[in-house]
């Protein structure tokens, strides 16, 4: 396994790779990693020769300086972590300056409207960030795949709108949500909970599946009130937003249709972390 700080050391290697005839794979991260990146990696290794995991907690896509300063960081145990996955591993673990240099600011793009909605409602230039720093790596490790958790489902949608713009020619695949035992998402933010609140927050996946039930007998706004009447009954969690959109156009579903997928999402605060999931309706 090759760990490596600065651009232009990663990209000779991966220039040597590429001369022996091996594919390549990405896996963006922001590191404090767990079992669905873990999951993300191995998907990756399957389909790949060799695999760029990077490690890099992205200062533009966040909206509040105080979550970008709590967020985890563990470096040692994420090498370690991924030292016993695979020795095809590569790792790229940038400073903020190898990323940035002097100007710590995201570029402007035109998401086509997904970034209007949901997350992009309540986290200002978050997917400007998010845009930028996958862009840079797209650009950087060139891999013939990147691998990205449909966890952040929103977020999903618009790489794969950037990669279209910008004519990026790598193939930008989704690979499903790893949960815990109970069903709570898997996420960094995770550990900012207490084993009580990380105990009961299976709240939040079941009730994702009972909008599911409901959703072939009852309409969106009507789900959406059930949803937000649970929150009110359980004073652990504070409930940001609940949305049903369609999967493509991440438009909030008003009449459906036959032939369009859906997917519920939500935003939750807990412990004052913020977590978020969704799950497919149809």
């Amino acid at each position: 396994m090759r760990l490596f700080h600065h651009k232009k050391e990663l990209v000779s290697h991966l220039d040597d790779v590429r001369g022996k005839k091996r594919t390549i794979g990405l896996v963006p991260t922001m590191g404090a990693l767990h079992a669905g990146h873990i999951s993300l990696v191995k998907k990756a290794l399957s389909e790949n020769d060799v695999v760029v995991v990077s490690i890099f907690v992205n200062p533009t896509q966040f909206d509040k300086k105080d979550d970008l300063e709590k967020y985890p960081r563990s470096l040692e145990k994420d090498v370690a972590l991924l030292e016993n996955v695979s020795d095809q591993v590569i790792i790229f673990a940038p400073t903020v300056d190898e990323i940035y240099g002097d100007n710590i600011k995201s570029q402007s793009y035109e998401f086509d409207g997904l970034d209007k909605v949901m997350e992009g409602e309540f986290r200002d230039g978050h997917f400007n960030g998010v845009g930028t720093i996958v862009e840079l790596l797209l650009r950087t490790v060139a891999p013939d795949k990147a691998y990205f958790g449909e966890k952040d489902f929103q977020q999903l949608q618009i790489i794969r709108k950037m990669a279209e713009l910008k004519k990026l020619p790598y193939t930008i695949i989704g690979c499903p949500i790893e949960r815990e035992s109970h069903g709570l998402a898997m996420s960094s933010r995770n550990e900012r909970l207490s084993k009580t609140t990380r105990e009961q927050a299976n709240f939040i996946y079941l009730t994702l599946e009972t909008a599911k039930s409901k959703f072939g007998t009852e309409n969106a706004k009507n789900i959406a009130d059930w949803v937000k009447s649970e929150f009110d009954k359980n004073p652990l969690f504070d409930l940001e937003y609940f949305e049903i959109a369609d999967e493509a156009t991440l438009t909030p579903m008003l009449k459906k249709q036959d032939n369009q997928k859906y997917r519920a999402f939500i935003a939750v605060y807990a412990d004052g972390v913020r977590l978020i999931d969704n799950l497919r309706l149809n």
